[in-house]
């Protein structure tokens, strides 16, 4: 390989940074089964509600990243000192309950990927999996490198795994463009909300301002860390869209023949009926696309409720603090033990996730939006006028996402 040729992939590995590891934490089990599923049962329709989606989640990322690179403090410790540190410690628990709820789902995840692949049982791989992040975490001096260095190769994975689906595929273009035009079709109201909750991660757009900092950018990085930011939710956009049109192009025109009836539940779902269609090549290929997000947000996800929490309460929440390790591993074995042991019984502790979003995804944009707005703290790097339009146009979408999943997760539960 020439030099030129070395300059340009060293230059492109450069790129790659905290906003790709906040958009693999957005890259799960739930947003493939989402994807998959609304692709199949509703074709191009909703393809707007993800670009929605995806320029929300640019703009608070963007926000949480320009105030990693402006203050030298710690997102919650800027708001404890402002506002209370009532105020961040509601913030870092119901990060953290929210990322153990939801760590199961990562875990099964990998689970499917891997009984799918090798055909050992699925309650062997969780322990596997969970034990290999849990000795990276405490082996690695400096755990934002490592990071980093794993989410390049997941992503590639990931990226590689569902564009090859999408070639067995005949995706329609016009299907697409057409379906960037906002409506609704009947009865898919809780699905566009659920694409736009597993695309539009605010906890993880708040966490990006750990991450900046852990990667030591400060304002002279100011354009390096913008650029990286939306590429990294661009290609979580990338790979969504690829999901969705795959099981757009191969399923849709059979459910809506009725030709056939597909369930989707999971994504391990869909892995069975790319089978079917073009044979166990394809399931495979899906499943290391699902490993690769199930294992990126596993260990991510971990990070981001376990740092949230031990600097709500004062201790700081870098990659490199040993608190936010063991806090973080702790997350990680919730949602292991779920996945191992109770499977069968995990309403309770889906419900009560569920619950934490709707208590935690406003306060998270709300806080961004504080800060980013102030100028004391931001300074010249305050939020422009056209930004609070469009970030009020997320919180409008977190309160949409807010009341679907109370009305369909949460007060079924109690009657």
């Amino acid at each position: 390989m020439d030099t030129k040729n070395k300059f340009r992939i060293g230059k492109i590995f450069t790129l790659i940074g905290p906003g790709f590891i906040t958009a693999s934490v957005c890259i799960g089990p739930g947003s493939i089964s989402t994807n998959s599923k609304i692709g199949a049962y509703y074709g191009y329709q909703l393809v707007w509600v993800l670009a929605a989606s995806v320029v929300s989640m640019i703009i608070f990322t963007v926000m949480a990243s320009r105030f990693g690179v402006v203050s030298e403090k710690s997102i919650l410790k800027e708001v404890s000192d402002r506002y209370g540190r009532w105020l961040t410690v509601w913030l870092g628990i119901s990060a953290y309950f929210m990322s153990a709820g939801f760590e199961f789902g990562n875990n099964l995840g990998i689970a499917t990927a891997m009984n799918t692949l090798t055909g050992i049982p699925e309650n062997v791989w969780p322990p596997v999996f969970c034990g290999i992040a849990i000795y990276i975490i405490f082996t690695s001096p400096n755990m934002y490198k490592v990071l980093e260095r794993i989410m390049i190769i997941l992503v590639a994975v990931m990226i590689i795994a569902f564009a090859a689906n999408l070639f067995f595929t005949k995706p329609s273009g016009t299907g697409i463009i057409v379906g960037l035009v906002p409506g609704l079709p009947k009865g898919s109201w809780s699905e566009a909300a659920a694409l736009a909750g597993t695309t539009f991660c605010i906890n993880a757009s708040l966490y990006q301002a750990y991450l900046v900092q852990d990667k030591g950018w400060t304002k002279i990085n100011y354009k390096k860390s913008i650029n990286d930011t939306i590429a990294g939710i661009v290609v979580l956009g990338f790979i969504s869209l690829m999901i969705m049109i795959t099981a757009a192009s191969s399923l849709h025109t059979d459910i809506i023949s009725g030709n056939t009836t597909i369930i989707l539940r999971t994504a391990g779902d869909m892995a069975v009926q790319l089978e079917k269609l073009f044979g166990a090549f394809a399931k495979f290929i899906f499943c290391f696309g699902l490993f690769a997000a199930s294992f990126s947000s596993l260990v991510v996800n971990s990070f981001l409720g376990g740092g949230l929490l031990t600097d709500s309460l004062g201790w700081g929440g870098s990659t490199k603090n040993l608190k936010t390790k063991i806090s973080a591993t702790i997350i990680m074995l919730i949602g292991m033990t779920i996945a191992v042991f109770f499977r069968g019984n995990i309403v309770n502790a889906l419900v009560f996730a569920q619950a934490s979003t709707i208590f935690g995804f406003p306060a998270f944009a709300l806080i961004l939006m504080l800060v980013l707005n102030n100028k004391e703290i931001m300074g010249e790097y305050t939020n422009k006028w056209w930004e609070n339009i469009l970030a009020a146009f997320g919180i409008a979408l977190l309160l949409v996402m807010m009341v679907s999943t109370y009305i369909t997760k949460i007060a079924p539960y109690f009657k």
